[in-house]
């Protein structure tokens, strides 16, 4: 299907005024790079959100334990007694206390892991209860087999262009003689697989008769992404798990050649964008990345990335809004 189209009824066009909507955000991880840019565009449109997180892991372990959802769960209830036209779960975990609560209708967006990962029974279940559902790619909506709206999360193309990749290395302070491959996530983050990041590049300096340096991005603002991925020759994504991987799209967006695995909606994203590569073999995944570092063209990516814009992610969400006002 096209990024458009959902398994259920098309979401009804966004108002041109939707202020006044009110909306409570339930949410995981409110400080996730694409939600924050998905709060800040709705109350641009003059929609009133409030936001109720996850508190952090107060076990002292670092990690979340039963009780904090427990926590969220209460104060979720409590606030859903506000006054709100619609109540919004982000991500799976979030959901249970959205679909519980009789006073709101109810949209539930899955985001990848909350689906595929070892909580899925949660999102599924929440789904089969939501007046509405948002999943990231073609994937989820065929892994969910249910009524769902197919829309990924959006990209500011005002922000996210192509710049002059000498001078976003020297403010980086990156080696210009060495081919630069990007890894946008801490080498920390599991899910990512950066141990298999590793074995490729090393693999690929074999070949290549010039320095290459694998660049992994941790803590940085989302408003300095930008620098990193046009002082970048390729990125390299080998995630285990992915709904539709932002990093994918902000790479589109900027020209730069992508070689990913094949997960979440990469594939679909990626049609007919040059250079750029999905693959599930090392070996292959390997060859793509010496051959476009060999090659060091800029890729084709911006040219088919409209139709993901955030603009349109939020039209389009505010159409589901308005959808569950009327179930």
């Amino acid at each position: 299907m096209s990024e458009s189209a959902t398994t259920g009824p098309e979401p009804a066009a966004a108002d041109s005024d939707p202020s006044g909507l009110r909306v409570l955000s339930l949410v995981t991880n409110h400080r996730a790079r694409f939600y924050l840019q998905q709060l800040d565009s709705l109350r641009e449109r003059g929609i009133r959100v409030d936001v109720v997180p996850v508190p952090d892991g107060t076990s002292g372990s670092g990690s979340r334990q039963p009780l904090d959802y427990a926590r969220f769960y209460a104060a979720a209830l409590w606030a859903s007694r506000g006054d709100y036209d619609v109540v919004h779960a982000n991500y799976g975990l979030s959901a249970p206390p959205a679909v519980l609560q009789w006073y709101h209708p109810t949209v539930v967006s899955l985001w990848g892991s909350d689906l595929f990962g070892t909580y899925g029974a949660v999102g599924r279940w929440a789904a089969r209860f939501a007046d509405e559902v948002i999943v990231m790619s073609e994937e989820m909506a065929a892994e969910l087999d249910d009524d769902c709206h197919v829309i990924a999360h959006g990209i500011d193309l005002e922000r996210f262009r192509p710049e002059p990749q000498a001078a976003c290395q020297a403010e980086l302070g990156w080696n210009p003689e060495a081919a630069q491959v990007l890894f946008p996530y801490p080498a920390d983050r599991s899910v990512k697989n950066y141990p298999r990041a590793e074995r490729i590049v090393e693999a690929a300096a074999a070949e290549i008769d010039r320095e290459v340096e694998l660049q992994t991005v941790s803590g940085v603002p989302h408003e300095e992404m930008p620098t990193y991925i046009n002082a970048a020759d390729v990125l390299l994504l080998t995630s285990h798990r992915e709904g539709s991987p932002n990093s994918v799209k902000e790479a589109m967006a900027c020209n730069l050649p992508v070689v990913s695995v094949d997960v979440g909606d990469v594939d679909e994203r990626l049609a007919g964008v040059e250079p750029s590569a999905v693959h599930t073999d090392d070996s292959a995944l390997t060859d793509c990345l010496v051959e476009i570092i060999q090659h060091g063209e800029r890729s084709n990516g911006r040219e088919q990335i409209s139709e993901i814009s955030l603009r349109r992610q939020i039209d389009r969400l505010v159409g589901v809004y308005r959808r569950a006002l009327t179930a």
